[in-house]
């Protein structure tokens, strides 16, 4: 039987000597197949289709996007609950290729989903939820009761004595997500991704969330991944942002550079859609991109954004996709506006 901090201190032997990077992605693709019609094969939905980044320990990376630009999906596979159909990626220094590597992943790995009533078993109370992935992992009994009541205290329900034996349609919304932050947590993972964690919340719990979050991500030198839609949260909670769109990523830098000086058409446009309270904006014309997003069934050709960029290039942006270009160290983006 292991204890949780055998548990969070177990290596396999590829990663015995600690790298720079926790999580190393390259060019990770996740293509869905169509359902086959007799001999016709109706083709693949590119979901994650070419994703390259490092994500150091310690860091947090958000990434932002629209609905159905593929953020879910690389969340996905990078917990192995998506099969990718390339590239390669390895975390803590050992690559992940194998389903028996995926059970030495969920260990190192939490899970915070979006919507919190969904994500708690109905017929389990808060203890039995909490223990359960101590139990799977084999940690001792009386240890277990020892950390459910310190990640109940850690994420603040109290007193903990009167939430062990609830049941989760007995909490409100904020305190489910709190459960679902403490089971995330249970085992102590190196990592945490949380797929749009506020989403479900009222717009006066979700900073506190993101504020507990924050808290414990620093207290523990945990690594987090934050899926998200909306742009105005992320520098209040990460170091890094990654625009996303149409299964690929087009911008990759720290925070401070995004807001004040993007460079990729995208999230130029994500940024102007952001609500500001200014008075002056009920005379000012905010521009928005035509179009829908393209179907990842059939993408267009070149640049993904070609369609609905007021910018683009004749010839050049509609027929090469662009690679990753670095006009200023450490900020990335895909456009041949920066070529």
């Amino acid at each position: 039987m292991q204890s949780v901090k055998q548990l969070v201190e177990e290596q396999p032997q590829a990663a015995e000597k600690q790298e720079e990077y926790l999580l190393q992605v390259s060019n990770l693709r996740t293509w869905f197949e169509l359902k086959r019609f007799g001999l016709f094969h109706a083709g693949y939905v590119k979901a994650l289709d070419g994703v390259s980044f490092n994500l150091k320990y310690g860091d947090t990376i958000t990434v932002v996007g629209e609905s159905g630009s593929g953020k879910t999906t690389l969340l996905r596979t990078i917990l192995g609950l998506a099969q990718s159909t390339g590239g390669e990626m390895i975390f803590a220094g050992k690559k992940i290729d194998k389903r028996k590597d995926l059970s030495w992943l969920h260990r190192q790995v939490g899970f915070v989903q979006q919507d919190p009533y969904g994500a708690l078993p109905p017929f389990m109370t808060i203890r039995q939820i909490l223990r359960e992935p101590m139990i799977i992992n084999g940690v001792p009994k009386e240890e277990q009761e020892r950390r459910v009541r310190e990640v109940l205290e850690e994420v603040r329900l109290l007193p903990v004595d009167d939430f062990l034996n609830k049941y989760p349609h007995m909490l409100s919304g904020g305190q489910q997500q709190r459960v679902v932050i403490a089971r995330a947590i249970v085992l102590n993972p190196k990592l945490i991704v949380a797929d749009e964690p506020v989403s479900m919340l009222d717009a006066s719990m979700r900073v506190e969330i993101l504020e507990l979050m924050r808290k414990i991500q620093e207290d523990h030198g945990m690594s987090v991944i934050y899926i998200t839609h909306d742009l105005s949260s992320v520098r209040y909670f990460s170091e890094y942002v990654f625009i996303m769109y149409a299964a690929k990523l087009v911008e990759k830098t720290d925070v401070e550079s995004v807001v004040k000086n993007p460079l990729h058409p995208y999230t130029q446009v994500l940024l102007n859609a952001i609500p500001d309270p200014d008075p002056d904006n009920v005379h000012r014309f905010k521009e928005v991109p035509p179009g829908e997003p393209p179907s990842l069934i059939n993408p267009p050709t070149g640049c993904r954004f070609h369609p609905r960029c007021h910018r683009f290039i004749e010839g050049l942006c509609d027929v090469e996709e662009p690679p990753a270009f670095e006009p200023r160290p450490g900020h990335f983006v895909e456009c041949w506006l920066y070529k």
